[in-house]
């Protein structure tokens, strides 16, 4: 397989796997396509790398820069912007996961802890839903505390030292 081939095939993949991850394919194809650049690439070749839209190669570089996962670099005598992805591996799944559980595990907990507390009659339907909910509260937010924990990790000597440890 030549390089074009295989750095498109990685770039198309890793779109497919994004609207699996519930980030629409296009922003996961730029996060690929700036993942595997050397340099910072311009949005003009993102543009035509892709061949997307200023407006949508636009949107896409902003929420990816929002989740932190994306730079914008300044180059001297150049007019363009120019972008670049988040290299070390490490940093960039504890930047996932912070802005998921933010996104997608916070909300829910706020959801389960409102209807766990609601008071209710003494029917055993009412009374099964209380409980079940407050047992899906519960286990899902010892998972996001887990998740916070193991973010954290690379920010104390504790957590560097059993990360080097794993390499």
């Amino acid at each position: 397989m030549e390089f074009s081939e295989a750095k498109n095939k990685f770039i198309q993949s890793w779109g497919a796997l994004g609207s699996q991850w519930g980030i629409n394919k296009t922003m996961a194809q730029i996060h690929a396509l700036l993942m595997v650049s050397p340099e910072a690439v311009s949005m003009e070749d993102i543009m035509e790398s892709l061949q997307i839209s200023r407006g949508n190669a636009s949107m896409n570089l902003r929420a990816l820069m929002d989740w932190g996962i994306v730079y914008k670099e300044y180059k001297a005598g150049e007019r363009r912007e120019f972008f670049t992805a988040e290299k070390d591996l490490d940093e960039l799944a504890v930047k996932i996961a912070r802005e998921r559980s933010k996104r997608e595990i916070k909300p829910a907990l706020k959801v389960l802890k409102e209807v766990s507390t609601t008071t209710v009659g003494n029917t055993t339907e009412e009374k099964h839903f209380i409980d079940q909910t407050a047992k899906l509260y519960d286990f899902v937010l010892r998972a996001d505390n887990m998740l916070d924990k193991a973010t954290e990790m690379k920010d104390n000597w504790l957590g560097r030292l059993v990360l080097k440890i794993m390499k």
